[in-house]
């Protein structure tokens, strides 16, 4: 019997998992005994009888021995060297042979790791932290690393070891990150961190930068490969590298994947390779149902969107989250997008699909808050890790959530990374920053007493201004030509400015102002908008303050709201007729735009996030024909550069005439960058039409009737000016000449100078 000499009291901290440093004590040893160097191998395998150390250059077996614990096991070896020996186990009637875990000591994480990581600083830190396939003196395994600085211990739990934090403790650096190499552990392996507080509570936790979660309600990380996908994308990316997107047209088709379209229960979804997929139930709501998987997904929207002209599909939040009813805006997974329809290489496949079908991908991202499920990042490591520990700062009560502590360094790092890993593995062109708004003021939706003031006394949270600022600089320092869009509805200045101005370096910010505008407007009988022209114009007062997209989201059309069509006045012909006014005068209007699914095909009832939407819709003509006008709004504005190159310049745009609330009539002149074109646009916002009503032109010639969103294929009344209008030499609106229109009902005309058929006339 050949034993090394430890004391029991280290054995204890190993069988009791009290260890910080399980290394200190497990794995081989170089020791001096009898006066010789020897190797001391010690394993602690709670479900052994006996076992060997196996050495690997002769296949020599040395048995192991228990003193301390029965279940502790050592033994000496005389050799030079020791390195990736396995371990012989027998467990009851089972044997298995396996690499040692505690033999492989060198830490992935270098000092600069744990330094950038510190400070704040360490832009991939996702490739460093969570599970990583890796191979270790040519062992192949899995590296697992947590930061968790107030534990007592960290385990990993798996399958592999019948999820007992036992067996794979973990080593705690300096700076609280714990880590640990598991050999022979491969793809799809499930895991959690078992996690110690020193009272000895436990909390078993997701892994917060796992890539890849089970779906729910079942909460276990799973251990993948980011980088085993082939992208095809490669003309995608680079154009996109040097084009600065707020010269060119953004038509976002906001969807929520979830409820878009579901497919039978009964119906399995196949791979490529002709095997099935497992595919999740919608919810008890909806017991018939199931998920589209990504892939499926790719065959049906990409088509459906790319048909209707956007150029953007915007996701609501597709990183994992526990509770459908969230919509998946509380987000427990920030690195894994949801399993609810597929693998994190099936949603490369969508993505890779979108860019070449020439359609980009902007994500919702939610670093505002996360729910307090107890797999989250809630009370992590059993203290307020990466949330306040005072409620007045780190609670939401109206959400029910809690609020990331932002003058962390290492919390800061994790939503930073983790805005730019969604750009870095899946090739997103863009985030969405859900409720900027929440982030900026200590008081959001707060009561007196129930929040803190800054340094200063100030309602302003200043560490989240200088997160958002830090996340916006590191995007665009990477990836030049992808979009930063904040859902921000205050005053506060400079969204949308650069980093360097000090703004918070957004490059779009969302006009709620305008949308709150429009939908009052036009929820109103059309006679008493004569004495609401204000809500139609004001929005150009402080158009140029900002960057500003046009949004008419989901959160229009839940809650009582109704939907788009719902909200309008009148029969259903003036309801129609209203929904195109409203979208065609969007398109006119400055600004990038963004619109929510069903809104294209005038679907009755709000959004249900356990539903399909309205599909049987397209049986009847109306609905098909505000489909078509959808399809004919985006090619047109696609099509004319006036329309999309100077959103954000004062040349962009000017007004004809906005002062006619008696008619409640609108005329403006969008003009294009770099050019001489220009659309004029008239908007008669009542089911009144009116002949011979004529505007200021700057121009003389004749001006084609591009687009008229009462046209007959719309389902529309068809009045218009039979193709286009020659000016007349009247001076109007302080124009050299003026047209002489009609203008039909609740429509919206947008005309452009022909300049070849004035030149023919010249002739």
């Amino acid at each position: 019997m050949s034993i090394s000499a430890i004391a029991s009291e280290q054995v204890n901290r190993i069988v009791w998992n009290q260890h910080h440093d399980p290394f200190e004590v497990l794995g081989s040893h170089l020791i001096e005994q009898n006066g010789k160097n020897v190797w001391a191998v010690r394993a602690y395998l709670p479900n052994a009888s006996a076992a060997w150390v196996v050495v690997p250059e002769n296949r020599k077996e040395y048995p192991m021995y228990t003193v301390h614990d029965p279940h502790f096991f050592e033994c000496t070896i005389e050799t030079p060297e020791l390195s990736n020996y396995q371990l012989r186990i027998k467990e009851g009637e089972h044997e298995l042979v396996t690499y040692d875990p505690y033999a492989f000591r060198s830490p992935h994480l270098t000092d600069f790791d744990l330094h950038l990581f510190g400070e704040g600083n360490h832009h991939r830190i996702y490739e460093k932290l969570g599970a990583h396939l890796t191979e270790v003196d040519r062992v192949k395994g899995v590296y697992f690393a947590v930061w968790a600085p107030n534990a007592r211990n960290v385990s990993v739990l798996g399958d592999f070891n019948l999820w007992d934090g036992r067996k794979h403790q973990m080593r705690k650096g300096h700076t609280g990150v714990w880590e640990l190499f598991i050999p022979e552990l491969g793809m799809g392996e499930h895991y959690k961190y078992e996690i110690k507080n020193f009272e000895g509570h436990i909390y078993e936790k997701s892994d917060p930068y796992g890539f890849q979660q089970e779906p729910r309600p079942k909460t276990a990380s799973i251990v993948t490969d980011l980088n085993s996908y082939t992208w095809n994308d490669e003309n995608w990316m680079e154009v996109r590298r040097q084009t600065d997107p707020l010269t060119q047209p953004i038509s976002v088709y906001e969807v929520h994947l979830g409820s878009w379209l579901h497919a039978p229960s009964s119906e399995p979804a196949k791979l490529p390779n002709g095997e099935t997929q497992a595919v999740v139930p919608v919810s008890e709501l909806n017991p018939g149902a199931r998920f589209l998987t990504y892939r499926e997904l790719a065959e049906r929207l990409i088509p459906y969107v790319k048909e209707l002209g956007y150029t953007h599909i915007e996701l609501l939040p597709i990183a994992e989250h526990p509770f459908d009813g969230s919509w998946g805006y509380q987000v427990t997974g920030y690195y894994a997008p949801t399993s609810r329809f597929g693998s994190p290489e099936d949603f490369m496949y969508f993505i890779d699909q979108c860019h070449q079908n020439g359609i980009g991908v902007l994500v919702d991202w939610v670093p505002g808050h996360f729910p307090k499920d107890g797999h989250g990042l809630a009370f992590f490591d059993g203290t307020h890790l990466y949330e306040h520990a005072d409620p007045r700062k780190g609670e939401h009560k109206e959400w029910g959530t809690l609020v990331f502590n932002y003058s962390r360094n290492e919390v800061r790092n994790f939503l930073a990374a983790n805005a730019l890993f969604w750009f870095d593995k899946y090739h997103i062109d863009g985030i969405r920053v859900d409720a900027v708004a929440s982030m900026l003021y200590n008081d959001y939706c707060r009561k007196e007493g129930e929040w803190l003031p800054n340094q200063y006394g100030g309602r302003e949270n200043l560490e989240a201004a200088d997160f958002l600022r830090q996340v916006n600089h590191t995007i665009f320092s990477y990836f030049p030509g992808v979009l930063s869009i904040a859902e921000e509805s205050t005053s506060w200045p400079m969204v949308s400015w650069p980093t360097y101005t000090g703004g918070l370096g957004f490059n779009l910010k969302w006009n709620m102002g305008w949308m709150h505008d429009m939908l009052d407007y036009f929820s109103m009988d059309p006679w008493f908008r004569q004495f609401h022209q204000n809500n139609i114009t004001f929005s150009m007062w402080y158009n140029h303050s900002e960057n500003f997209m046009l949004a008419l989201s989901h959160d229009e059309v839940v809650h009582g709201k109704s939907n788009i069509i719902g909200k309008m006045p009148g029969d259903k012909w003036q309801k129609l007729a209203n929904v195109r006014a409203l979208f065609a005068y969007m398109f006119a209007h400055p600004g990038k735009k963004t619109m929510f699914m069903s809104m294209e095909f005038g679907q009755w009832s709000e959004w249900n996030v356990w539903a399909d939407l309205e599909w049987h819709l397209f049986q009847y003509e109306p609905h098909q024909q505000l489909k078509d006008f959808f399809q004919s709004l985006n090619h047109l504005y696609r099509s004319e550069p006036a329309l999309y190159t100077q959103d954000f310049a004062r040349e962009g745009f000017e007004w004809v005439d906005c002062s006619d609330n008696r008619h409640s009539v609108v005329s403006f002149v969008r003009h294009a960058k770099d050019s001489d074109e220009f659309i004029v646009v008239v908007c008669n916002f009542t089911p009144q039409p009116h002949s011979h009503y004529r505007i200021g032109i700057p121009e003389k010639g004749f001006y084609t009737e591009l687009f008229n969103s009462d046209a007959r294929q719309y389902g529309g009344s068809n009045m218009g000016n039979l193709g286009g209008k020659w000016t007349d030499d009247w001076s109007l609106h302080n124009r050299p000449y003026s047209l002489d229109l009609c203008l039909p009902p609740l429509g919206v005309l947008m005309l452009k100078l022909d300049k070849q058929k004035m030149a023919e006339v010249m002739k």
